[in-house]
């Protein structure tokens, strides 16, 4: 049992080495980041590739494998919420033609789970996909979820480093501080070259049967939108039939 869950350990650590920052890894940066031989961790990375959860690319990185794409879109709460959010998605994006996202809290950051994009779209580039996740504080639906989730999670994002992504990404606690205090006011967010630039955005909180929020979500379009206000309305309409069809 003890060298069974050895095994499990060292497999999963080289599964939690890859990230938002580490989509590719070849096996010395594995081995630097898990400490396992290089000889070990290059029989776990073939048992892995054998079996789906990890890609082998033709130039000998390694890659996050569909297996664990598939086996996460298995997640009960996650599955029934893309489910349900989806078509109020999809009519929001045929409203808008712009970026559609569904963003969910993972720890102390924000998980992208959905997005629809346009095929052709004016502006900057929208770099966010789906199994992204992204500082809370420097996103639209980050900030969302900030907003709604838990006091020690607020408490703990504004004590800690608050990166700049762009140069709209809000850095003082302070000032975060009343925009979160607004968002709860408002019910919604409108932010401006806060993650990229040239991208703005309008969020709004998603909140499930208990009242607690779930989820959030967001179109993003070019920072000269004529009319964020009217777009952070429709939004903001968008997450409240979410939030009731969730109920139902």
């Amino acid at each position: 049992m003890a060298e069974g869950k050895s095994s499990l350990a060292r497999a999963l650590s080289i599964l939690e080495s890859f990230g938002e920052d580490r989509p590719e890894q070849t096996l010395a940066e594995i081995v630097a980041t898990t400490g396992l031989p290089p000889t070990t961790a290059h029989r776990y990375l073939a048992d892995l590739v054998s079996w789906g959860g990890l890609n082998r690319t033709g130039r000998g990185t390694y890659t996050v494998g569909r297996r664990l794409w598939q086996l996460g879109a298995l997640a009960p709460r996650e599955r029934q919420l893309r489910d349900v959010a989806l078509p109020v998605l999809e009519d929001l994006f045929e409203t808008t033609h712009e970026v559609v996202h569904l963003v969910v809290l993972d720890g102390d950051r924000a998980l992208y789970v959905e997005k629809l994009t346009p095929r052709k779209r004016a502006g900057a580039e929208v770099t966010s996909q789906v199994g992204y996740r992204l500082p809370l504080h420097a996103t639209g639906p980050g900030k969302v979820l900030l907003a709604y989730g838990p006091s020690e999670l607020r408490e703990s994002v504004l004590a800690g480093d608050l990166p700049r992504l762009a140069s709209g990404t809000i850095t003082d606690p302070q000032l975060l501080r009343r925009s979160l205090a607004e968002i709860r006011s408002t019910g919604y967010v409108i932010s401006r070259d806060e993650t990229t630039e040239g991208n703005a955005s309008a969020a709004a909180p998603v909140f499930g049967a208990t009242g607690d929020v779930v989820a959030s979500i967001s179109v993003v379009v070019p920072s000269s939108h004529p009319n964020l206000s009217a777009l952070a309305q429709g939004v903001r309409v968008a997450a409240a039939v979410i939030s009731r069809n969730l109920r139902s």
